[in-house]
């Protein structure tokens, strides 16, 4: 993850999990990454708008409608802009057969992108390769549950940790690291998305879904997950070589978490 002064025009961008419409998405720090971005082909990589979290209540503020205009301004730009369907944006996959394009901005389940190098890359959300929401639903609601539970705590855990001088820290993402059943889960996630890529003939995958950024080779493959912009805010580039990088948004600006939502650009800015 390289420390960028001023950022250039990129070939592509892939973005995941955003999950807009909750009070946990970092939209302010989304759109100040698409205003200082561009890029030939823009891809959602599922997740964009939680679709779940409108069943029990919405979250919307002028950051959310800055990234929707963002990305709209992207497309009108000329900009290729694919949005793949995610999980919890699932109410758009009834629509994928028709092959829609809605604003400039075409959806589909899955895409196949070529970097300038001439790797061939499966780009999808992941989540059909995640047992428990495949075939237990209600066990998958139950975590993601859960995981707005442990982004809750951890909200009020770190106001108590900055007012001892501490930085900020992730919960959820300690557990990811550190609970053995989170890493064997995070690893059977990977192989079989690299297994996948590889028995399509792809020289590597693209996926979102799990909310934790990775760039490693499996099994002969390239797996690349794009994170997300609840708390890690990540995004993969591919710059005009066909070099692929991850982008930590936040450490590269030096934004903090804990500021407020609009206090943390204009630090960084100022």
């Amino acid at each position: 993850m390289t420390n960028i002064m001023a950022l250039p025009a990129y070939r592509s961008v892939f973005l995941s999990d955003t999950h807009l419409g909750t009070k946990e998405c970092r939209a302010d720090f989304l759109a100040d990454f698409l205003r200082r971005v561009s890029a030939e082909h823009f891809y959602l990589v599922g997740d964009i708008i939680d679709g779940w979290r409108l069943r029990r209540g919405w979250h919307w503020d002028r950051h959310h409608d800055a990234v929707l205009t963002e990305i709209l301004r992207h497309a009108r730009s000329g900009a290729k802009v694919t949005y793949i369907a995610g999980n919890h944006d699932e109410a758009l996959r009834r629509f994928l057969p028709l092959g829609l394009e809605v604003v400039g901005i075409a959806l589909a389940d899955e895409a196949a992108h070529t970097t300038a190098d001439g790797r061939r890359l499966l780009v999808l959300h992941g989540d059909h390769f995640d047992s428990v929401v495949c075939y237990a639903r209600f066990l998958a609601l139950l975590g993601d549950g859960a995981y707005s539970l442990a982004l809750w705590l951890n909200r009020y855990f770190n106001l108590a940790r900055a007012r001892f001088g501490y930085p900020y820290w992730s919960l959820s993402a300690y557990l990811k690291r550190r609970v053995k059943e989170a890493v064997k889960a995070i690893d059977r996630f990977e192989v079989a998305l690299a297994a996948d890529a590889a028995r399509r003939g792809f020289d590597g995958v693209v996926c979102g879904h799990i909310h934790h950024a990775e760039m490693r080779e499996v099994g002969g493959k390239l797996y690349l997950n794009a994170g997300d912009w609840v708390e890690s805010c990540t995004a993969l580039v591919e710059h005009r070589d066909g070099r692929l990088e991850l982008l930590d948004w936040a450490a590269i600006n030096g934004l903090s978490f804990l500021a407020r939502r609009d206090a943390a650009l204009n630090a960084a800015t100022a």
